[in-house]
């Protein structure tokens, strides 16, 4: 697999997702795309977008619901790709998608490893790879982010830094689409500061590419120990996302102060 394989395959998926063609993120302008459902979207949306922007740096692909294109168009309409995703500009988005029901929710980077700087990282503690058999019962608060434990079915493969028997460190992969698999990692506090998330990432990563498959990572702008993870272990920023979702699922959200 090369970089150039790498990026072409989540353009594709990027495409599924989001109901486009992948040449549409190559382009300056902006393409607004109505939102359906389409077999082999990422499994954790359940559901077609109700509105939703992704750039991979370029323009904009809006994917929305029929009745969203006139707000996603007038509003793209007066921000650039650079400054959609700032606050002032979802402030003013959220006052536009307010009459139906939605409100600004998710928004993420997304990371693609570059072959050229991916490396295994050095480990001071023994690395063992898992199979689903061996982290079952892991599924732990923990490890919220290396495992889900409402879609336990996709997760697929991990890697762990042992102090003996104690697990200190976990990052798992779960298959969220056909070709590319997510990469998630905790660390317990104890042992935080001694490179453990590099060394569990970047050898998940490798362990992921050798079975033919696409590791990507995920990270909030705002989390910048995440955000040095991926760039240590040979991550590159690849794509940002923002999605809106209905007030009642954004106010679950504020009250359990995730």
């Amino acid at each position: 697999m090369t970089n150039t394989d790498i990026w072409r395959i989540a353009l594709e998926q990027s495409a599924i997702d989001s109901c486009c063609a992948p040449e549409d993120f190559q382009k300056q302008e902006n393409v607004i795309a109505v939102s359906r459902e389409n077999a082999g979207r990422r499994a954790y949306l359940n559901e077609p977008y109700s509105f939703d922007f992704t750039s991979y740096g370029r323009g904009v692909v809006a994917c929305v619901r029929e009745d969203l294109q006139a707000v996603a168009r007038s509003f793209l309409e007066k921000y650039s790709a650079a400054h959609c995703f700032e606050t002032p500009a979802l402030h003013k988005l959220d006052e536009m998608l307010a009459p139906f029901g939605l409100k600004t929710c998710f928004q993420a980077e997304y990371f693609l490893p570059d072959l050229n700087a991916l490396r295994a990282q050095p480990s001071t503690l023994e690395l063992r790879v898992l199979q689903p058999a061996d982290f079952s019962g892991l599924y732990l608060p923990q490890w919220g982010n290396a495992l889900c434990a409402e879609r336990r079915q996709n997760d697929v493969l991990c890697v762990g830094a042992y102090d003996g028997e104690k697990l200190a460190a976990l990052a798992g992969a779960s298959a969220d689409c056909e070709k590319m698999w997510q990469i998630g990692v905790d660390v317990l506090p104890a042992y935080r500061r001694r490179g453990l998330a590099k060394a569990v990432t970047s050898r998940l990563a490798l362990e992921i590419l050798s079975r033919g498959k696409v590791p990507f990572y995920c990270a909030a702008w705002s989390n910048v120990p995440s955000v040095r993870n991926a760039l240590a272990c040979g991550f590159r920023p690849a794509w940002v996302q923002l999605t809106a979702k209905p007030l009642a699922f954004v106010e679950k959200l504020q009250n359990t102060g995730k």
